[in-house]
C-alpha cells in the first residue's frame, strides 16, 4: 500500500475526505471504521493517497469520472487515468482483509429462485444506479449463452475496449463470474465492490438474493474501473432476471431456446421465448438464433412492439470443416469454419461452437453500425483466442479426458453429436452427474447407446440427483437397449469417479467424457490435478 495512504487511513480519525453528501452513493460505506478511507466514489484517489489534490469526483455522461480540483492529467472515455493507476491501493484501504466477500454473497437467504426486479432495483438505486453509467451487450437464451458472451467479450477486448464480462455459474473459482479483459476480478476488488453493495443490501427490508448481490457487485466493479462496455449474461429467463435493469443495451442477443426451467418459465418454447425476449428494450437492436417457428414468432412480435430491428443468424452461410481428434496427440485441436465468406478458427471445438460464434459475429456487425470500431483483425483474433472452460474441453491426456457443461436435453444432444464427429468409432467412458429437476431421462437417451461404461456422481448442489438413483436410471435404459454388458458404477466422490473411469478405459477406448452439470466441472479438474 502507498505509505501516505496507510498513514492517513490509520492516523486520521476524521479525515477531510470522509464524506461527500453530493455523492449519489452517500452514505457510502456507512458503518465502516471511520479511520479507514470511506468512499471510493467521492474523492480523487490521489488525495486519499496523500497527494496534493482534494477535488471531489463528479460523474460525467457515460459513467466517466472526473476530478473538480486536480491539475494532474485526468483522461476521459474510459475513466480517470489516476483512478486506474492507483485503484488497487485505494481498494485495499476500503476492503479490510477480514471481510469474506464470497461468504457474504453466498450466505443462504433464499431456498429457491425468486424472480422479480423490485429488490435489485432498490439495491441499485441505493448504489447510485451504476447500470445507468455503463453500456451493455445483453445476452439471454437456453443454450450457448456463456460461449456467445465469451466470443463477444474476446472480440471487444481485441478491438481495444476495456470489456467487462458477467456470467454464471462459475466453474473453478468464484471470481471468474466477473472479468475484465479476460482477467478475473481480484480478491481486493471483489471485497471493495461487495462492501459497497453490503451497506445498502443490509438496510433493505427484503434482502437481495445471491444472484442479485452478485449482479450488483459486477455493476459496481465495472463502474469503479471504468469499462467501456460490459457483456452481461442473463441468469434465468430474462424478463424478471436481475440483469434486466439495463435500460437500453447496445444490442440484445438471444441464443438457442429450449425446454429448461419449465416450472418457472413455461412448458413450451413459445412461453420460454416470451420470457427470454423480456430483455428487449425500445429501439435496441436484437440478434437471435433462428428458433423454432413458435419461439421465433414470439421474439419477432416483441421486437416489433418495441420498434427494434431483428437480425437472425443465417446458417446457410455457415460451413464447418470436419474435425477428428487423435487421442494420442498432445496438440490442442482447433476448429475451422467460415461464415458469410470469411474464415475463422476457434479453440472451442464442440460441434455447436461455430454456430455460437456466428451469433456473436452478427452481434458484432450490429455494434459496428452503432459506432464501435471493431476491425476484421480484432474479430478473427478474438474468435481464435476465445476460451470458455467446461464446453467440450480437453482437460487431460492418456487417457484423453473431456468435460462438457451440457446439462439439458439440447446440451446432451450437442455433446453426442460432437463425440460422434470428432471421436468416430470410439465409445467413451462417461462420468455423469445431473440435477434432479432436469429432464435427465432424455439426456440419457442421447448418450447411453454409445457409452462403453458409466460412472455416476452426485453434483454439489441441493438440487442434485443422487449417484445411486442416476446409476439405476442408466441401468434401466441399458436394459431397454439390450446392452446388458455395459458396466455402471456409482461413485462416492469425484476422485473415486475419475479413478474408476480410468480403470474402465480399454486399450481401444481410452477416452473419458464427463458431463451433466456445470457444478461438477471444477471438482473434476481438481481431481485430475
Amino acid at each position: 500500500m502507498h505509505e501516505n495512504a496507510r498513514t492517513m487511513a490509520e492516523q486520521s480519525a476524521t479525515p477531510p475526505f470522509f464524506t461527500n453528501t453530493a455523492c449519489p452513493h452517500f452514505p457510502c460505506h456507512e458503518g465502516v471504521d471511520p479511520e479507514r478511507f470511506n468512499c471510493l466514489f467521492c474523492f480523487c484517489p490521489l488525495y486519499a493517497l496523500g497527494e496534493n489534490c482534494g477535488g471531489a469526483f463528479t460523474y460525467l455522461e457515460g459513467g466517466i469520472k472526473d476530478c473538480s480540483n486536480c491539475t494532474l492529467p485526468h483522461e476521459g472515455n474510459g475513466g480517470n487515468k489516476m483512478v486506474e493507476q492507483h485503484w488497487s491501493e485505494i481498494a485495499e484501504l476500503a476492503a479490510p482483509d477480514d471481510f469474506d466477500a464470497v461468504a457474504y454473497i453466498n450466505t443462504p437467504r433464499w431456498n429457491k429462485s425468486v424472480l422479480g426486479l423490485e429488490r435489485i432495483s432498490e439495491l441499485l438505486e441505493g448504489l447510485g444506479n451504476p447500470q445507468d453509467k455503463l453500456r451493455f451487450v445483453h445476452v439471454a437464451g437456453t443454450n450457448g449463452k456463456g460461449s456467445t458472451c465469451a466470443y463477444l467479450s474476446s472480440v471487444l477486448t481485441q478491438a481495444g475496449y476495456k470489456t467487462g464480462l458477467f456470467t454464471s455459474p462459475y466453474i473453478e473459482c468464484f471470481e471468474e463470474r466477473i472479468r475484465v479483459n479476460g482477467e478475473n476480478i481480484s480478491a481486493v476488488d471483489l471485497r471493495t465492490a461487495t462492501l459497497a453493495v453490503k451497506q445498502v443490501a443490509d438496510r433493505m427490508e427484503n434482502h437481495p438474493t445471491e444472484f442479485e448481490l452478485m449482479c450488483a457487485v459486477a455493476l459496481v466493479h465495472f463502474v469503479n474501473i471504468g469499462v467501456d462496455i460490459a457483456v452481461m449474461e442473463v441468469g434465468l429467463g430474462g424478463r424478471f432476471d436481475a440483469t434486466n435493469v439495463i435500460k437500453k443495451p447496445e444490442v440484445c442477443v438471444i441464443t438457442r431456446i429450449g425446454l429448461d426451467h419449465i416450472e418457472l418459465l413455461g412448458d413450451t418454447t413459445a412461453k420460454i421465448a416470451r420470457e427470454k425476449a423480456g430483455i428487449i428494450k425500445n429501439g435496441a437492436p436484437v440478434v437471435s438464433w433462428p428458433q423454432d417457428p413458435d419461439a421465433q414468432r414470439e421474439i419477432a412480435d416483441i421486437a416489433a412492439e418495441h420498434g427494434c430491428t431483428l437480425a437472425t443468424t443465417d446458417f446457410s452461410q455457415l460451413t464447418v470443416e470436419p474435425l477428428i481428434i487423435d487421442p494420442e496427440s498432445a496438440e490442442a485441436p482447433m476448429r475451422s469454419f467460415s461464415y458469410r465468406g470469411a474464415s475463422y478458427k476457434t479453440r472451442l471445438i464442440g460441434s455447436y461452437q461455430p454456430s455460437n460464434a456466428t451469433l456473436a459475429l452478427e452481434a458484432i456487425e450490429v455494434l459496428k453500425t452503432r459506432g464501435w470500431n471493431i476491425s476484421d483483425e480484432a474479430i478473427f483474433k478474438g474468435i481464435a483466442e476465445t476460451r470458455w472452460p467446461g464446453r467440450f474441453e480437453v482437460v487431460a491426456q492418456q487417457p484423453l479426458t473431456i468435460v462438457d457443461g451440457g446439462h439439458n436435453p439440447q446440451g446432451a444432444q450437442a455433446l453426442a453429436d460432437t463425440l460422434k464427429e470428432v471421436l468416430p468409432d470410439i465409445q467413451p467412458v462417461f462420468i455423469i452427474g445431473v440435477l434432479a429437476d432436469k429432464d435427465y431421462p432424455i439426456m440419457l437417451d442421447e448418450v447411453v447407446p454409445f457409452g462403453s461404461a458409466f460412472v455416476t456422481i452426485t453434483p454439489t448442489s441441493p438440487r442434485a440427483l443422487s449417484a445411486e438413483d442416476l446409476a439405476e436410471a442408466i441401468r434401466v435404459r441399458i436394459s431397454e437397449e439390450k446392452l446388458a454388458s455395459t458396466p455402471v458404477q456409482a461413485a462416492a466422490s469425484m476422485e473415486e469417479a475419475v479413478a474408476e473411469a480410468r480403470k474402465l478405459c480399454s486399450d481401444t477406448n481410452e477416452v473419458i467424457c464427463a458431463f451433466g452439470s456445470l457444478y461438477s466441472i471444477g471438482a473434476l479438474k481438481a481431481a485430475l490435478r
